[in-house]
Order: structure tokens, then C-alpha cells, then sequence
């Protein structure tokens, strides 16, 4: 056997079987999926296809797999828009809510099916006098207001690939993404809300187009009122172009291997990669993780996914997934604590939200916030939980478990990537045994194994996360450069894909994931994960938030430096830094336990939430900041300079 590759230290119990009466209603309640797809999983997925999706033409051959290179659902033709929308409208369901929308300040529209097929009908044709034609690429930089699906969709139906660009996003991000993809369009707003202020997106357009020679017109919604430019022939306000678009536009019936979307990722280099999904493989492994991973009931559920569309989270399960099975999804323009701490439980009880998918970010930042916030809602309608962009640790998990589904809600903890498009490792809610900080065990249909350095199965213990075998929704290349999609993917295991992730088996065969293989810490020879280490710092009853990186240490390779964040009432002290440091070497043994633990007023992030890790390995080893601009607060890294030269926890 293997040796393992990671090192495993922490070890987890606690086990929630499914609540009997959640089992008792649930779509899947045993193994019978898992069994069909061991048995034939090609088989599994045409039937999938066929009974999710609603093809023009029926697709001919299953898979055909040249590695790295897949193409499923050969020969079949079908369009995205009609599967999200036409269909259920004809089925007489065009009174359905597709999306209950909320904007920051308190806004709100009510848009059915039968509404947002007719605006993006009417966007679709926009999109056709701007002279976007099937096969060209439009740019999507937006705030999430209803107008960022319509665009995708209207998309779709014309047969042109959207690329969505986080509205967080420099110029400098518009620039890469635009003449990567050679964008023809670009559709932002002029603003959106953001912590009860107007944050503006077009001056960023408007920098960026300077050096953007593809794109011919602008279409600019109105969304804050506030005042921007307008270049007379380029630029175009949404609602003026809406309002002489004619009513009806036919769909372009699309090869299920056409290019859908381009979605750009951070790789090693300075460039971005644009990871290309195409339509119907695509669709088919986002409707069917979106329909029994979350148990969905289309004529009762009310879905809330908190994501920004502007990342694949959003893509794949704010749009597509839901949409193409009849969902009534809720959209949140804005932040969870504006006006105050509880929005998003208020949100939750005004609409009667039934599955809420969110980050483990977000529900340490909750934790820290106290669970007097959500005490103050009912949240009895929620019956599915999940999280998604991270390993969640034991105790954020059993708060989430405990605070906000009342000990009745299974938490489906999901594993995957911009790369694989769709849920890959989850529970499924009605049939798996839960452990908390466990992502389970893979769905049905899709290759999983733990490998060690030389791509040997591991057994037990930890190792690298690889996939073997293709899955409908995978990711078709990297735009423009074939080479790089087989170096960075395909070229680490033979025959596998290589996730970039650490991974460990337990003895029960559950997998957690540890993190990015980047954020494995090299410690006296030890492979110790950044997750496990975090997991522990927060276990301790005084830390609300952790983030761990391996600095440079001229005795032990690397020596672990953790940053936290105390509890509402917590004090810093040299004793309590102690007290933490300690607390990790009890709880995962003497090799793991940090050499500095630095008090924190705040950890940098993205604003998607993700830790800046880097950015924290830069401080701990003294060098200058790399590259700050997509920080939701810049100032946080000066504090925290200042918290590792000054606070508890500042010496060795």
C-alpha cells in the first residue's frame, strides 16, 4: 500500500444519518443511483440527458473520449434558453417565479418565467443589432440585478458565449478577459449597491475599452442613477435599446459541444485561464446536482444560492442548474450585514427559503457575529443546507447544523471547481451519513481517487486529489491554448486529472479535503494542511475566523503562522496566544502546532470571500505585497502589518 502523501492528524466521529421524516420525502432515499452508475456510467448520464433536458435533435453517441479531450452527447442539438425557459413556459408554468430579487436597499421585483422569457427574447434581439452573431463572445460585467441572467440567457439563445467578469474586478481584470476572448460586446451598469453605497462599474468599462480594440458597443443598464459617461455610437442604455427590440427571437438550435461560456480562473502565471464549458454536457450535470443534491421540488421549494453569478457558483447554480428545472430561486444584490447583521435571515423569512447554499466564509463571519443574529427570524422553512468554494471545519459546520437548520437540516458540503463545472463530491441529503467537515463520497457517475506522490491509490490517509475518468460538465480547454489545458491538468498522474487539491480517505472511505496543494505547509518533512490547522485554531472557544500559511523557517523548512480573529468579548494576550497554540498541538498533535499565532482585526479577502493567503505569506516573511487590487478592503493588510509587529502573538 501507499504511503500517504498529506499528513492526517485530525480525526471526526460525529455522524447524522438523514432526519427519517426529510428520508421519507426525499427523491433519493438509497443507493439506487450510486448502483446504476457503477454499473454502466455512461448509460447513467444519456439517461440523465434525456430525462432533464429537452433535446431538438437526440444525440447519437454517449462519450467520445481521446484524453484529455471528451465530447458527450454526440450528434444531439438543443438551446440552453428553451431548456430554462420556453419549456416550462409551454408546460403551462409561466406564472412560476423564477426569481424572488431583493436589491440592497431594499427593492424588490417578482419576475416569472413567462416575464423572463420575454426580456430575454427582447435582449436577444438587442444582442442582434449590435451585430453579435452565433459563435461571437459578449462580455457580462455586473452587479447581480435581474438584468445579469437575462443577459446570459439572451446569450444563449442567439448562440454567442458569454464571459461574466466579477464586478469586483480592475480595469486592469476587463482588460485580460475582453481581448483573451475577443469580446464584440460588453453589457455592465452603471453601478450597483453595495454596503448601502452606489459602487460603480462603468468608469471601469470605460478605462478598460481604451484598450479593448474588439468591442463595437456598450449596453448599459440604469441601476443607482448615478452619473457616467455615454460615447456616442459605442455606448447604449439598456432600457432605451429594450424598448424598440422586437418581442420574439428563435432560438438557435445548438450542437451540444458549442462553446456556451467562457469563465477566466487564476492559474500560476500573471494570465488568467478562460476555462470554456459548452452546452449540453453542461447542462445536463448542473440540472441533475442541482435537483438531487438540494432534494429540489420545483412546485414548492423556494432556492436560495448566495453567490455572486459573476463566479461559476452563480453560473451554474443561480442560473443554469435552477433554471433549467423550473426553480423559484432568491437574488441578493448586496451584502449580508447591510442594514444590520441579520439580512440574510431576514431574507429567509420573508420568502420562505427552503435550501440556502452559501460559503464556509460566510458562516464563520456569522459565527462571529453571534447566533442572537438569526434568533431573531424563523427559519423553520429550510430543510437543505449547503456549502460551497472551501472545506468547511467541524465547528463552523455543527453552528451551521445547530443555529441556523435546528439540528433538522442535512448540510450537503460540496466539493468542486470552475474546471469541473458541477457539483463533483457532495452528499446526496436523503441517503448519505453526515460528518461534519466531510465532503462524503463522490455522486454517482463521477471518478474519484486519492493518490499518493506517484499517483498510486491511497488506501487511507492523505494524498492528491485526482479524477478518473471524464464527466459531462468538464471543462473543453483553455481558450487559446490547448497546451496549457494538458500541462496544468493533465499532465501530473497519467491518465487523471489532477484537481490541485489535497485529499484524505478515512478509514469509514469518507474524503475531506484539505485545501489547495499550493497551501500544504512542509513542516520538519510533514505535509500538514492548512484546513486541519485552521479547523483547530477555530475549534478554540475564543476564535471566530482563522487563516494559516507555512513561512519560510531556516530549522524547519516552513514554520506554521496562523492568523485569527477573536470572539465578540475576546481579549489578545500573550496568554491566550499561548493558550491557542497549545490548543492545536492537543488537538492535532505537538508537529502541527503553529510557532506564531498573530491577533487579527480582520483576514485580506476577495470579495467573493476567499483568503488572500499569499498576501498573509508575504507579511509573515516580511516582503513587499504582490498585487492588492482584488481585496474587498485594502486597508486590512496595514492592520494586520501592524497586529504581527506590535499585538499578542508578535514574538516567536
Amino acid at each position: 500500500m501507499s504511503q500517504p502523501a498529506i499528513e492526517d492528524f485530525a480525526n471526526e466521529d460525529r455522524l447524522f444519518p438523514p432526519p427519517q421524516g426529510f428520508q421519507a420525502e426525499a427523491l433519493v432515499a438509497d443507493d439506487s443511483l450510486y448502483r446504476e452508475a457503477d454499473a454502466d456510467y455512461e448509460a447513467f448520464w444519456a439517461r440523465q440527458a434525456r430525462e432533464l433536458l429537452t433535446w431538438e435533435t437526440d444525440f447519437h453517441t454517449t462519450l467520445e473520449w481521446e484524453l484529455p479531450d471528451a465530447r458527450w452527447f454526440v450528434g444531439g442539438r438543443l438551446n440552453v434558453s428553451v431548456n430554462c425557459l420556453d419549456r416550462h413556459v409551454a408546460a403551462g408554468r409561466g406564472e412560476r417565479v423564477a426569481y424572488h430579487w431583493e436589491g440592497e436597499p431594499g427593492d424588490t421585483r417578482t419576475i416569472t418565467y413567462a416575464e423572463l422569457l420575454a426580456e430575454v427574447e427582447r435582449f436577444a434581439n438587442v444582442l442582434k443589432g449590435l451585430g453579435v452573431e452565433r459563435g461571437d463572445r459578449v462580455a457580462l460585467y455586473m452587479p447581480m440585478i435581474p438584468e445579469l441572467p437575462v443577459a446570459m440567457l439572451a446569450c444563449t439563445r442567439i448562440g454567442a458565449a458569454h464571459s461574466a467578469i466579477f464586478g469586483g474586478f480592475s480595469p486592469d481584470s476587463i482588460i485580460d478577459r475582453v481581448n483573451d476572448g475577443e469580446c464584440k460586446v460588453v453589457v455592465t451598469a452603471d453601478g450597483g449597491y453595495r454596503r448601502g453605497a452606489p459602487s460603480l462599474l462603468k468608469p471601469n468599462v470605460d478605462e478598460a475599452l481604451e484598450s479593448c480594440p474588439s468591442v463595437t458597443g456598450v449596453v448599459v443598464v440604469r441601476r443607482t442613477g448615478s452619473d457616467v459617461t455615454m460615447r456616442d455610437g459605442r455606448d447604449h442604455w439598456y432600457h432605451d435599446l429594450m424598448a424598440g427590440a422586437a418581442p420574439q427571437c428563435p432560438p438557435e438550435a445548438m450542437d451540444a459541444e458549442d462553446l456556451l461560456y467562457l469563465l477566466y480562473t487564476s492559474g500560476t502565471t500573471a494570465k488568467p485561464k478562460g476555462i470554456m464549458h459548452t452546452t449540453g454536457g453542461y447542462l445536463t450535470q448542473v440540472a441533475f446536482s442541482h435537483k438531487y443534491v438540494f432534494d429540489l421540488k420545483p412546485e414548492h421549494d423556494v432556492y436560495w444560492c448566495s453567490a455572486d453569478i459573476g463566479w461559476v457558483t452563480g453560473h451554474s447554480y443561480i442560473v443554469y442548474g435552477p433554471l433549467a428545472n423550473g426553480a423559484t430561486s432568491v437574488l441578493y444584490e448586496g451584502t449580508p450585514d447591510t442594514p444590520g447583521r441579520d439580512r440574510l435571515w431576514d431574507i429567509i423569512e420573508r420568502y420562505g427559503v427552503t435550501q440556502l447554499y452559501t460559503a464556509p466564509t460566510a458562516i464563520r463571519m456569522f459565527m462571529k457575529w453571534g447566533a442572537e443574529e438569526p434568533e431573531k427570524h424563523d427559519l423553520s422553512s429550510l430543510r437543505v443546507l449547503g456549502t460551497v468554494g472551501e472545506p468547511i471545519n467541524p465547528e463552523a459546520w455543527m453552528w451551521y447544523h445547530t443555529h441556523i437548520g435546528g439540528g433538522r437540516c442535512p448540510i450537503v458540503d460540496t466539493w468542486w471547481q470552475t474546471e469541473t463545472g458541477a457539483h463533483m463530491i457532495t452528499p446526496l441529503p436523503g441517503v448519505t451519513d453526515l460528518k461534519p467537515g466531510s465532503a462524503t463520497f463522490p455522486l454517482p457517475g463521477i471518478g474519484v481517487e486519492v493518490v499518493d506522490d506517484n499517483g498510486n491509490p491511497v488506501e487511507r490517509g492523505g494524498g492528491y486529489l485526482t479524477l478518473t475518468r471524464p464527466w459531462p460538465a468538464m471543462l473543453r480547454g483553455i481558450w487559446g491554448d490547448p497546451q496549457r489545458y494538458r500541462d496544468t491538468y493533465w499532465s501530473h498522474y497519467p491518465g487523471r486529472y489532477f484537481a490541485g487539491d489535497g485529499a484524505k480517505v478515512d478509514d469509514d472511505g469518507y474524503l475531506w479535503l484539505l485545501g489547495r496543494v499550493d497551501d500544504v505547509m512542509n513542516v520538519s518533512g510533514h505535509r500538514i494542511s492548512t484546513t486541519e490547522v485552521e479547523s483547530a485554531l477555530v475549534d478554540h472557544p475564543a476564535v471566530a475566523e482563522a487563516a494559516v500559511v507555512g513561512a519560510t523557517d531556516d530549522l524547519t523548512g516552513q514554520a506554521i503562522v496562523g492568523y485569527v480573529i477573536l470572539r465578540g468579548t475576546a481579549e489578545g494576550s500573550d496568554a491566550l496566544v499561548e493558550e491557542i497554540r497549545q490548543h492545536v498541538a492537543h488537538k492535532i498533535g505537538p508537529t502541527a502546532r503553529p510557532k506564531r499565532v498573530i491577533v487579527v482585526p480582520d483576514l485580506p479577502k476577495t470579495r467573493s470571500g476567499k483568503i488572500m493567503r499569499r498576501l498573509l505569506r508575504d507579511v509573515a516573511e516580511g516582503r513587499d505585497l504582490g498585487d492588492t487590487t482584488t481585496l474587498a478592503d485594502p486597508t486590512v493588510v496595514d492592520a494586520i502589518r501592524t497586529s504581527a509587529a506590535e499585538g499578542p502573538g508578535s514574538g516567536g
